[in-house]
């Protein structure tokens, strides 16, 4: 497509489930809007089940809250059952909650902050709900990444947790690159089967709350050249939406912006780090992920 990609292009969505994680906010706010307006019917997972109602009450549609934590794989399996029981069929996951930049924490299960949150928890949702997905033709699972899977970052298989020393950029960046190899180990997992495709996303740099941890000598800057540097969430929502929508999509794509540096513009497919595409690496990252979690993916199995 050689065209701007914007909403307009969203396919009719009447009849599919979605399930959005941290969706009262930002971008997953503006990826469940535009869903719903055209037709989904969308599921805000959220943690504070609050909020998910006022942005529920901001959206035009067929729109439901579900209490889920990423923090915690309690919360994460008591979801899972909310959803499966709700939910016969699941159209599309969009694993979108994410936290960035935060000062040394760890999740309820001990795991560093970023890492359990934005991978682990993603990673166990997604194993939970598999067999709601698996049968449904064309359906989904679209994982949020980021430029920042670039930056200082690797799987420190020897320090996963961090408790040796912390560093708020490559642990971020950790997390981070591991959506990714997360979904192109899932997509080999998944080819066989012909129904269910995984697909990644980053939206540039765009203005949400997922900046609120940045350190204030970083923060200042760019928010002073936020209207240079930045984009609005409804154009930074667009790579998640063209990648879990578009009916020219294939598995294992990652779309980010096309502008310069992938900082903003229209979404359009992107390359992700040399790194990411270590074989050996996602397939350790996927049995790590499988022990720390207690979830396991049997009706998938590894391709070597």
């Amino acid at each position: 497509m050689s065209v701007n990609w914007t909403e307009q292009y969203i396919p009719d969505q009447h009849g599919r489930v979605v399930i959005v994680t941290g969706a009262n906010t930002g971008l997953g706010f503006e990826t469940a809007r535009m869903l719903a307006a055209r037709g989904a019917a969308v599921v805000l997972a959220v943690r504070d089940v609050e909020k998910g109602r006022r942005a529920a009450a901001r959206i035009t549609g067929d729109v439901a809250v579900q209490a889920l934590d990423l923090t915690s794989l309690d919360s994460i399996r008591s979801a899972a059952a909310d959803l499966r029981a709700a939910h016969p069929r699941i159209d599309l996951l969009i694993n979108n909650a994410g936290v960035m930049y935060t000062p040394k924490q760890t999740t309820a299960d001990g795991f560093e902050l970023q890492f359990g949150t934005n991978h682990l928890g993603h990673f166990a949702l997604t194993g939970l709900l598999l067999d709601r997905l698996l049968p449904v033709p064309g359906s989904r699972i679209v994982t949020v990444s980021s430029t920042g899977h670039r930056i200082r970052a690797a799987i420190h298989f020897d320090d996963l947790q961090w408790e040796r020393s912390y560093s708020r950029a490559a642990a971020y960046g950790q997390s981070k690159l591991a959506n990714l190899m997360f979904t192109y180990e899932l997509q080999r997992r998944l080819a066989p089967h012909g129904t269910t495709i995984a697909v990644a996303a980053h939206p540039g740099v765009s203005n949400t709350e997922l900046t609120r941890n940045t350190p204030a000598a970083i923060r200042l800057p760019v928010t002073w050249l936020a209207p240079l540097l930045t984009q609005k969430p409804e154009m930074g929502a667009l790579p998640t939406l063209r990648a879990a929508t578009d009916p020219t999509v294939v598995g294992g794509q990652y779309y980010g912006p096309g502008g310069l540096g992938e900082i903003r513009g229209y979404p359009k497919p992107v390359t992700s780090s040399p790194d990411s595409h270590d074989q050996a690496v996602q397939q350790r990252l996927w049995t790590v992920s499988e022990e720390l979690t207690g979830v396991t993916f049997p009706l998938i199995q590894a391709v070597r």
